[in-house]
């Protein structure tokens, strides 16, 4: 849906399967502090994942994003990036907060 609001705003997308090509721990914070979010902002918490290994625990922000990259699933998307920052596209309309 996302990808269909951009390119109805005449915009080349490029969709990265992160499951396949996961992000590593610096784009995300990179992409993070586009978003000016707080790491566990940006984490599936009722993931299977984050319930067995993480919930409850007290992490630092640099554990939560390290927990992203060795476990992408656990990324809430859609992010849509465009001009140097970025939204969590949720619901789709949210990209157009990057026009």
């Amino acid at each position: 849906m996302a990808e269909k609001v951009a390119q109805e705003k005449g915009l080349e997308v490029e969709i990265r399967k992160y499951l396949d090509n996961p992000p590593s721990e610096q784009e995300l914070k990179e992409v993070l502090e586009m978003m000016g979010m707080k790491p566990v902002e940006l984490v599936r918490t009722k993931e299977a994942i984050w319930k067995e290994n993480f919930k409850g625990k007290e992490l630092t922000d640099n554990e939560i994003i390290k927990a992203m990259a060795t476990y992408p699933k656990l990324i809430e998307r859609p992010v849509v990036i465009y001009n140097g920052k970025a939204v969590l596209a949720r619901p789709a309309e949210k990209v157009l907060e990057l026009f």
